[in-house]
């Protein structure tokens, strides 16, 4: 087992620092959120400390000096666990680890991957998450690690003379790697296979900060149960259900893995056959905690790894949930103000849910289009396929011809025109 697993109940001492642009409360927020973030691992944070910067120390991040009274005063508490709120190279942490003995040392990226691991359920989240941690790993690899061949199910190799066992180690790993990456790839291509039996149904996915409330609307909206827990990433895995939103339309609703500020470069990587859903939706929900202070944030941070994955959300709607959670009057201007077209919900009591239907049926009648289509009694056969995947509104039967009057998504009647007209 590596060193920067996090055991239950683990004294944790949490390091922000203030550097760049950033301003005091904002390293504040971050810190409040490496706190939950350490508590979801199973860490109890026992302290913390923010250093000012005016420069990143290549070797420690933080200066040699503070570096030393960090681990001092983590001694004195007799933590076990230091956590950067910023990404520290391999370097640093080797440095680091020098100075602090027998304290285990990861940064925020280590602190997720770890969360990922222990949230992971189905083949595909523990294969992404166990190519992220392992491509997390592999330049940091020191003998903080045991060694690989018992924890990689004894991939077939053995040190040869003189070889060294980190060496083996960092051989072990880039040969997981391949093959994990194999696994993502055949795991992807079943995932476009089954996406392309919906390629007809009308796709809505959820997407938003973690813990903003995506499985509880998910829940609200499909009536079905749906895992839900009050932790940063309780769901890794996509969920779809079948949402019927009134007597004419009905939708596929997928709920996907939630999205945090300084989300790892390996995690998003990994993650990109599972936001395949996104990618492909007539409709994006964002969804954000309209009760937390750091809403504005957060919708940034969305849009940044929308953009990162090249997700466009022309159409999207955004929809601020937990407003049960919100009792003043300045709050809700300050967010009318600030998103003026929003939504606003409370999933877990089931209120305004009326309006964000009405909204999605709105968006869905924009992308269906009504055409009237004539058949010849001959042409049976193709009068079955043009019916297919379809709305029949009417049916004339006439002397010599049938004709249709059909609604449909924008696409699939444009293609039943072309082939059938």
């Amino acid at each position: 087992m590596d060193r920067t697993e996090i055991r239950k109940s683990e004294k944790a001492f949490l390091v922000g620092v203030l550097h760049g642009n950033q301003t005091a409360e904002i390293v504040k927020e971050h810190l409040s959120e490496l706190k939950q973030l350490a508590e979801t691992a199973g860490a109890i944070v026992v302290g913390q400390i923010t250093q000012n910067l005016r420069k990143i120390n290549p070797q420690y991040f933080i200066g040699k000096g503070k570096a030393r009274q960090i681990i001092e005063q983590a001694k004195t508490l007799n933590v076990e666990l230091i956590i950067f709120d910023d990404e520290l190279n391999p370097g640093q942490v080797k440095n680091f680890l020098q100075l602090a003995k027998n304290i285990k040392i990861i940064d925020r990226n280590g602190l997720i991957l770890d969360i990922f691991r222990k949230h992971a359920q189905t083949r595909e989240a523990k294969t992404q998450v166990e190519l992220a941690q392992l491509e997390y790993m592999l330049p940091r690899l020191t003998r903080q690690w045991s060694h690989l061949e018992r924890q990689m199910g004894g991939i077939g190799t053995r040190a040869g003379m003189g070889e060294a066992q980190i060496e083996v180690d960092r051989r072990l790993i880039r040969q997981r790697i391949s093959k994990l990456k194999k696994e993502l790839t055949h795991i992807e291509q079943e995932r476009q296979t089954q996406s392309k039996r919906r390629k007809d149904e009308y796709r809505v996915a959820l997407v938003g900060y973690t813990n903003a409330g995506k499985s509880t609307l998910m829940r609200a909206l499909s009536g079905e149960d749906v895992f839900i827990q009050d932790q940063l990433f309780a769901t890794l895995d996509t969920t779809i259900r079948k949402v019927q939103l009134d007597q004419y339309h009905s939708i596929l609703l997928s709920d996907t893995v939630g999205f945090i500020r300084k989300l790892p470069h390996d995690l998003v990587a990994s993650f990109r056959s599972t936001l395949l859903e996104v990618f492909e939706a007539n409709l994006i929900l964002i969804v954000l905690d309209a009760a937390s202070d750091q809403v504005s944030e957060h919708m940034n941070t969305i849009e940044e790894v929308l953009k990162e994955f090249g997700i466009k959300r022309h159409k999207a709607l955004t929809v601020l949930n937990k407003i049960d959670l919100i009792s003043e009057n300045k709050r809700m201007n300050f967010l009318k103000r600030k998103y003026p077209d929003a939504i606003m919900v409370s999933a877990k009591d089931q209120l305004r849910l009326d309006r964000l239907i009405a909204e999605m049926i709105e968006t869905m009648n924009a992308d269906y289009k009504t055409v009237e289509i004539t058949f010849s009694y001959e042409q049976g056969k193709e009068l079955a396929k043009a019916q297919e995947n379809v709305e029949v509104l009417e049916r004339h039967y006439q002397n010599d011809s049938i004709r249709l009057k059909i609604k449909g998504k924008r696409d699939r009647v444009n293609q039943i025109i072309n082939q059938y007209q």
